[in-house]
């Protein structure tokens, strides 16, 4: 079973994903038919720091040793015996029903999904920290179709979630323990809130050894000052935030970037025409080209899609002059592309071995200093 999870990972959602960039195209009804709730948003009471004490509403935590899916590695990986850090972990949208606009924490298809996510990216962590991935009341993906005021009430409730399992979360873990933060897609929306209200500014600031923000662009200009870290520019750099979008050449991230350029920045302007954050995963640097020899490890399916295997030197990575991601022509990954040539499933496989190394190399430098 857990040979298989990119690819049930990628089945699972790409039709979600596929709808939402199908809806941005034809404009059409459909979509909003599909999978945008039609019944009222439901007000629900907002969870605490003390609710998150119960280890049943955790994907992983230290505790947990048995099926935790952020412990998973392909063949020659293992997690760490004794992580030094601490990693906080937010996965991606993993509920796809319109019945609700946010997913009932015991909904066990959402949770199957999400554990499906920890192991193809949460994994890539668990040699430099012990993983904490809470379950959360997700925004459903219709949510993200929509001008409702519905959708954004949604996505308020779940960072509410996400903010008490934090603050839980700091509270359970030794004071000088050192703290990596990553997430996907909309795990990164809600960590990068997270930053805004918990960590710029703060003395917490001082122990996050780097925040991986995959998945949901980031302005240079408007966004970063007001998350309290920079952007990671070098490799061995501590306390900064990492972000890329994968799109695999001749790429067209038009659909992508138009409703960027149509957004407003945490400064109040808009983002019109400005830079991405786009931390090449390759070198750990900001921006540039590396060659697909620094790959040190591409998670590939087989041809049967039974099996995957982590392949050194597969993919190339450049980021562009507006922050997009370009990994030239990859392996066959599976069907599960985006229009556009969109690699957004792949975020973490394109580079698993590669984000592994950043973490530890991050965490090094940070006790070292």
């Amino acid at each position: 079973m857990a040979r298989k999870f990119l690819y049930v990972f990628a089945t699972l959602i790409v039709l979600a994903i596929a709808a939402l960039f199908v809806y941005r195209i034809f404009g059409t009804e459909l979509m909003r038919t599909a999978m945008v709730p039609n019944v009222d948003f439901r007000a629900l009471p907002a969870n605490d720091a003390g609710a998150y004490a119960d280890r049943r509403m955790w994907l992983s935590r230290p505790d947990i040793t048995q099926n935790n899916p952020a412990l998973w590695t392909p063949e020659g990986y293992a997690p760490s015996p004794s992580p030094a850090a601490a990693v906080f972990f937010v996965h991606p949208t993993s509920y796809l029903n319109r019945a609700a606009w946010n997913a009932p924490l015991d909904d066990a298809e959402a949770n199957d999904r999400a554990a499906l996510f920890l192991r193809g990216q949460a994994s890539a962590f668990n040699e430099a920290g012990e993983i904490w991935a809470p379950r959360y009341r997700q925004a459903t993906f219709g949510a993200f179709l929509t001008s409702q005021a519905e959708a954004n009430k949604a996505l308020d409730l779940a960072y509410g979630d996400v903010l008490a399992a934090f603050d839980q979360f700091v509270s359970a873990i030794p004071a000088d323990k050192p703290i990596i933060l990553a997430g996907h897609s909309q795990g990164a929306l809600h960590l990068i809130r997270l930053l805004r209200e918990r960590v710029a500014g703060k003395p917490l600031a001082a122990r996050i050894v780097a925040a991986y923000a995959v998945g949901w662009p980031i302005s240079r200009t408007t966004d970063l000052p007001a998350l309290g870290l920079p952007e990671c520019a070098a490799a061995d750099q501590t306390g900064c935030v990492a972000s890329w979008q994968s799109f695999a050449e001749p790429a067209d991230p038009k659909l992508v970037l138009d409703t960027y350029d149509a957004s407003v920045g945490f400064d109040g302007k808009s983002r019109v025409g400005t830079p991405m954050v786009c931390t090449n995963p390759l070198t750990g640097a900001q921006g540039g080209t590396a060659a697909m020899a620094l790959n040190r490890g591409t998670l590939v399916p087989s041809a049967d899609l039974k099996t995957a295997t982590l392949t050194p030197g597969a993919v190339p990575a450049r980021c562009d002059d507006r922050g997009v991601l370009l990994i030239g022509d990859p392996p066959k990954m599976g069907a599960y592309v985006l229009p556009g040539n969109n690699y957004h499933v792949y975020d973490y496989s394109l580079f698993w071995a590669n984000v592994r190394a950043d973490a530890a190399r991050r965490l090094a430098a940070y006790k070292a200093r």
